[in-house]
């Protein structure tokens, strides 16, 4: 392989000189051309050997790196995914908006804290400097800020672009789908805050993707703990980056990266360990009230005060069970100001691909998929575009849609679920040759009546043909025509399940059509 590489490089040289010379010779007095055609000879024979053996270009098909295609049973999972979402978020009362893919860099840079370098920056295109969006959140407040908008619920489904390391078999990708949920506007503490995580109990559970836990924290009491930790303030945001990671890694690799990289005293980093490992509900927050050293700090017992009333409002909407206090969750964007919450999947109810019990490390990364949702309130993000410097206080959550899918899909696959990938309710079909006409005439009949049907592009297909059709891509009903059909004025409408026949006077073929699918 190396030495084909090699041969390539050399050719690809040596065709870039011969190509100047040829265009160098055109210009000088003497030359024939049969030195000219010479050269051109010599040209096309080294274009011939970089393109392979038949003179034609060779690369390979594939998709760029991070990213993936969808087959139509794969679109079919995700689009029932983006269905059970939408309806949600629309019974919660969200209108929905769009954005551009694009931004101006400037509106994308230092919202998003470590995590900056991952943002794709595109070429300068006629002086504006453009970016790829990051996220959903940023564009949105931007978007409040233009259009000098104060109080909004709105969805907005759509992709976005991270220049990450990508885990195909966790769901991360550089190109993918967020699901955002947000609401903007004063209002008093905690409601709309409670809202945003029961959406998040509603869709997960919609969705049977197995067991789940809410995990829940505020960036005040983050910022308190190391405040009395003794955490310069200038290092806050980089050493919450790092508690972020606990998620991923031990707390000994978090402490060792707080110490030996951050430069972090190893008696603050102790004492964070002791905090980031305490989990519980409102009784947590009522027992850091308490706490000698965690009460002195004002921005914590704001905080933790929140959190007990965010439970009290989360015990109403009876999703208690599924939510707990984790003082590690750190989120490590920027922009955040408050309640921060994650949702991370603790079973995912799929039974690994592989055959192989002892296989433990498949096993893990056919269900270990990290976080499915997160969120947070950030007060503070619209003021940084707004000229006057208005704040808009926001809450919101992020679908992680990807995680889900690939959950969804290998759910499908372990129980070998035969997915429809179309919504076709009937098929029309004919019994004898020569009825195109006919066929496409019922067909006509049935669109208009807006029901979903299909045809097969043959003049005079097999019937078993247009059966089997029918089997394989899970058509429900059959309208089959033939002479003496045409004759008495119906149509044979097959159950393709049953085998069922009757034969439907023509005049109520679409009533007894609806009437069928509405009892499916």
């Amino acid at each position: 392989m190396l030495a084909v590489c090699c041969v390539r490089v050399c050719s690809g040289l040596a065709a870039m000189r011969t190509a100047t010379r040829v265009r160098s010779l055109r210009g000088v007095p003497g030359i024939t051309v049969a030195q000219i055609d010479e050269e051109v000879a010599k040209l096309l024979e080294l274009k011939a050997q970089l393109g392979g053996d038949d003179g034609k270009h060779q690369f390979v098909l594939k998709t760029a790196k991070g990213t993936r295609d969808y087959s139509p049973k794969q679109m079919a999972i995700r689009e029932k995914v983006f269905n059970t979402i939408i309806s949600c978020f629309k019974r919660h009362g969200a209108e929905t908006i769009d954005t551009p893919v694009f931004e101006l860099k400037e509106t994308l840079t230092g919202k998003y804290g470590e995590d900056s370098k991952l943002i794709y920056d595109l070429k300068d295109q006629g002086g504006e400097l453009l970016s790829l969006r990051y996220d959903l959140t940023v564009p949105f407040a931007r978007y409040l800020a233009m259009n000098k908008i104060t109080n909004i619920k709105r969805y907005h489904i759509a992709k976005v672009y991270r220049r990450d390391n990508p885990a195909m078999t966790r769901g991360r990708y550089r190109e993918f789908y967020q699901c955002d949920f947000d609401i903007a506007g004063q209002y008093d503490a905690m409601i709309p805050d409670a809202e945003c995580l029961k959406i998040v109990h509603e869709i997960l559970s919609e969705l049977e993707l197995g067991d789940f836990r809410i995990k829940v924290n505020d960036r005040r009491i983050l910022d308190g703990m190391f405040a009395v930790c003794g955490v310069p303030d200038d290092k806050f945001r980089t050493i919450c980056s790092t508690v972020d990671k606990l998620d991923k890694l031990p707390w000994e690799d978090v402490r060792k990266e707080m110490v030996s990289e951050k430069g972090l005293s190893e008696e603050a980093a102790d004492q964070i360990g002791e905090y980031v490992s305490m989990q519980g509900g409102m009784d947590l927050a009522e027992r850091l009230l308490q706490d000698p050293r965690l009460s002195q700090s004002k921005q914590a017992c704001a905080g933790l005060s929140d959190i007990k009333l965010l439970f009290s409002y989360l015990q109403l909407f009876q999703v208690t069970d599924k939510v707990v206090f984790d003082l590690s969750l750190a989120r490590g964007l920027d922009y955040y100001t408050g309640v921060i919450y994650e949702a991370v999947l603790t079973q995912a109810g799929v039974a690994p691909v592989s055959n192989d019990a002892q296989n433990g490390a498949n096993a893990e990364e056919s269900v270990s998929v990290g976080s499915v949702a997160g969120g947070g309130r950030y007060d503070g993000l619209v003021g940084m575009f707004d000229p006057k410097g208005r704040k808009v206080p926001c809450v919101g959550v992020s679908i992680g849609i990807e995680r889900i899918f690939s959950i969804m899909e290998q759910k499908a696959e372990a129980a070998a679920e035969k997915v429809r990938t179309t919504e076709v309710q009937v098929m029309v079909a004919s019994a004898q040759k020569n009825l195109l006409e006919e066929r496409l005439k019922l067909i006509t009949e049935l669109w208009n009546a807006d029901i979903k049907a299909e045809v097969l592009y043959k003049k005079n297909p097999k019937l078993l043909s247009q059966l089997q059709h029918c089997e394989e891509s899970g058509i429900p009903m059959v309208a089959i025509l033939g002479e003496q059909e045409l004759k008495d004025g119906v149509v044979k409408l097959r159950m393709v399940a049953t085998r069922e026949e009757v034969d439907i006077p023509r005049a109520d073929l679409i009533s007894e059509i609806k009437r069928r699918t509405s009892e499916v």
